[in-house]
This record gives structure tokens, C-alpha cells and sequence, in this order.
């Protein structure tokens, strides 16, 4: 029985993985059933916390994370080396879709313009999810980094595009087709994520979720690669690094 705080019972024939998006209205969670290579998407899910991520049973052997795993104590131009080599990795026109993370004590700002100030500026998006980063600071242990890795969808699109950015953005239709039409034929099964309805999920959220997901295999068969290879550590002991 999956969902979190579901009985486990005994060894499972296969390993389950999941890409996770933040959202507004919670996480969104495409997950998988992981066979040696072969992938088998399962429904996508929002969970109200991250909490119920990371206690979900069965459990899951690799969490491929959209949101900043360890943050800087003071704003640096462009944050997070990891952030600043993704957006020259990618290029143009998608570097910006990699956003800059808020500093640690912007996390508890009461307003917008008091967490702009606090972390040399922020863009909208990063205001919007500001709750959410918190709760993955609040969550996130070194140790748990043995399973939960810190992704980006447009790292995961420009690996399963043979390293090349995406043409649109991830936010219009034409760019939202161009990215389902490129999940589906690479991996068998990914119309049960990128096709499905969820209430308050946008559908570039479960695309997103969906290329996560991709890179789970990648995260789970050690065929990573990070970025930078020689990461920062932040205060917290937390590597600082993006993986594809």
C-alpha cells in the first residue's frame, strides 16, 4: 500500500523513485516503479508537506528534488556556484529558467520586499515558493542526502534533448508540447504524468515533475553527474550542488 505513513510489507521486487516539484498548493509527486532500467510511471500525487515526501511508504529510494538543498548565509551575484554553472551549462535562451535560491534568513521574511532586501533581490517565483524552501531547510539533514538530490527540469530537458536547451518556454504551449513530446519518447509510460489532471497543479508543474523523474534513473544507476563536481558546503553541512 503506498501513500504516507502506509504499511510496508517485506521487499519490494522493485525500487520506487520520484520526481517532486514545489507548488503552491503543495508537492507534486511523480513517481515510479524502478526495475534495473526499466521505468514504470505511476499516477502523479500532491502532498501537502514535504514531510510526507520523505515518510512515504514504500519508501523511496531516490528523491529527485526541485527546490534548493543548503543555502548561502549572504547573498552572492547569481547565488550558488551549482546555480551559476547550470545557467552557463544550459545557455541561452533557458539559463534563466535556473533561479536564483533566497539566502538562509530570508526564509522567515514576512514580506516581499523585507526577503528581496535580505538576499540582494528575488524574483517573483522564488517569493511564491519562499514557504516551501523553508520547509526543505527545515527538513533537509546531510544524511538525507543519500537519497534526496537537489534537480533542475531544464538540467533534465537539455540532458534528454542531447545537450541542447529546449527551443520554448516551459510555460507556453508550444513549449510545454515540445517537452511532453520529448519525455514520451524517451521514456515509455510518462503520458500517465504529463497528461494527467490535477486541481491547482499547472500542467508545465507535472511536466516539470515528470523530467525530474527522468533523472531519478540516472541518480539511482550512478550515472550522475554533478554540478559543480567539487561542491560547496553551506553552515548546515548540506552539499550544495544540482545533479542531471
Amino acid at each position: 500500500m503506498s501513500g504516507p505513513g502506509g504499511p510496508q510489507r517485506g521487499a519490494l521486487p522493485y525500487d520506487v523513485v520520484a520526481g517532486v516539484v514545489p507548488t503552491k498548493a503543495g508537492w507534486v509527486v511523480a513517481s515510479a516503479k524502478l526495475q534495473g532500467i526499466q521505468m514504470y510511471p505511476n499516477e502523479p500525487e500532491l502532498l501537502d508537506d514535504l514531510a510526507d515526501v520523505l515518510d512515504y511508504r514504500p519508501s523511496f529510494k531516490v528523491v529527485a528534488l526541485n527546490a534548493p538543498i543548503g543555502l548561502l548565509e549572504e547573498p552572492v551575484e547569481g547565488g550558488r556556484s551549482c546555480d551559476r554553472e547550470a545557467r552557463r551549462l544550459i545557455g541561452w535562451p533557458r539559463a534563466g529558467a535556473v533561479p536564483t535560491p533566497p539566502v538562509r534568513k530570508a526564509l522567515g521574511a514576512t514580506s516581499y520586499e523585507q526577503a528581496a532586501r535580505l538576499s540582494g533581490g528575488m524574483g517573483a517565483v522564488t517569493w511564491g515558493l519562499l514557504s516551501r524552501y523553508a520547509e526543505v531547510d527545515r527538513e533537509l539533514a546531510p544524511y538525507r542526502q543519500r537519497v534526496v538530490f537537489e534537480v533542475q527540469p531544464e538540467l533534465s530537458f537539455y540532458q534528454l534533448n542531447d545537450d541542447r536547451p529546449m527551443q520554448f518556454s516551459k510555460r507556453g504551449h508550444i513549449g510545454m508540447e515540445e517537452r511532453k513530446a520529448l519525455l514520451k519518447r524517451r521514456l515509455p509510460g510518462m503520458e500517465r504524468l504529463v497528461d494527467a489532471e490535477i486541481p491547482k497543479v499547472k500542467p508545465w508543474q507535472l511536466i516539470d515533475a515528470a523530467a525530474c523523474l527522468w533523472a531519478t534513473r540516472r541518480i539511482a544507476s550512478r550515472a550522475l553527474t554533478r554540478i559543480p563536481e567539487d561542491p560547496e558546503w553551506d553552515a548546515m553541512g548540506l552539499r550544495m550542488e544540482l545533479v542531471r
